[in-house]
């Protein structure tokens, strides 16, 4: 194969970030035509598709390679523009990371605070469930991931940031008027829950790996937010799982309980990133890290 042409490996990036050929254009301050050329001569020279044309556009396999490629490049050449003529403070630093609704809620900005103020990055977060955020550092889209998954990925390293306990809550209210003699599978099927979205599994296998209640077999709010997901709880509209850094500040004030002592979940999180960071994405990562393993080991 051909050297390769980091122009071209550019004109994808861009049209997966901005999923538009017409903005990419505007961005690459090129015309539309001549993006879609780049595209096409990207993939002459790797002998295969690298964009599927759908909505919303994605990578093919071998796009994505080429994008988690094109980004660590882009990581490094941030690092080396630092350590040679110290970035002056005013040029942004683009940051994608995958990071789980919970995590990003409670924690996760706190951490990164000191940095923010620090430096001028520019957050771009990829919110999606602990148990899939290592997808989108696979396919390149993000350069470090909190996941639960331990295994990692080829050219990325992992580090343990620590255990979250998840346990089921709801009101007293809530208890009373659906639980007044204990959850039963009886009882379950007619008290609401509440989930993230269609993609969150972990109370719907958490209910049936102890109560032996079935996917679809009962009442279910989906709210697409960490707020909101709480809020139902809090309302005495639902019972949900909630991370005892979420938890446990309700539980004090009486205003939530634990519906089931005896069956906490327990989840270990961990950070993926990049084998070759540097420079501020290593102090990402160290800050990161730093803050969740204390935050988690308090609780513990």
């Amino acid at each position: 194969m051909k050297p390769m042409d980091y122009k071209l490996l550019h004109a994808l990036d861009t049209v997966i970030e901005m999923q538009s050929f017409d903005k990419a254009a505007n961005v690459l301050n090129i015309t539309q035509s001549a993006v879609s050329q780049r595209i096409k001569q990207l993939e002459q020279l790797v002998a295969q598709p690298v964009l599927i044309r759908i909505h919303p556009l994605q990578a093919t396999d071998i796009g994505q390679k080429l994008l988690r490629h094109f980004r660590q490049v882009k990581q490094l050449e941030y690092d080396l523009a630092e350590e040679l003529i110290q970035n002056d403070g005013k040029k942004p630093i683009p940051v994608s990371i995958a990071v789980n609704a919970d995590t990003l809620a409670i924690w996760f900005i706190p951490a990164l605070a000191p940095l923010l103020k620090k430096y001028p990055l520019v957050l771009n977060l990829q919110v999606a469930d602990e148990s899939r955020t290592q997808e989108l550092l696979k396919r390149g889209e993000v350069f470090s991931a909190i996941s639960s998954h331990k295994q990692s990925i080829t050219g990325c390293k992992v580090e343990e940031i620590g255990n979250v306990e998840y346990i089921l809550c709801a009101t007293p209210e809530f208890k009373e008027r659906y639980f007044p003699k204990g959850i039963t599978l009886e009882a379950l099927k007619i008290a609401p829950g509440v989930e993230f979205d269609q993609r969150d599994t972990m109370d719907s296998e958490y209910l049936e790996l102890h109560f032996g209640l079935q996917s679809g077999s009962y009442p279910c709010h989906t709210v697409r937010s960490s707020e909101a997901f709480v809020a139902m709880a809090v309302e005495g509209l639902a019972y949900c799982l909630l991370p005892n850094t979420q938890a446990n500040e309700y539980l004090h004030q009486g205003i939530l309980i634990d519906l089931a002592v005896d069956k906490h979940l327990k989840q270990t999180l961990y950070w993926h990133s990049w084998v070759l960071e540097k420079g501020i994405y290593k102090k990402i990562t160290q800050h990161i890290v730093q803050y969740g393993k204390s935050l988690l080991n308090s609780l513990a």
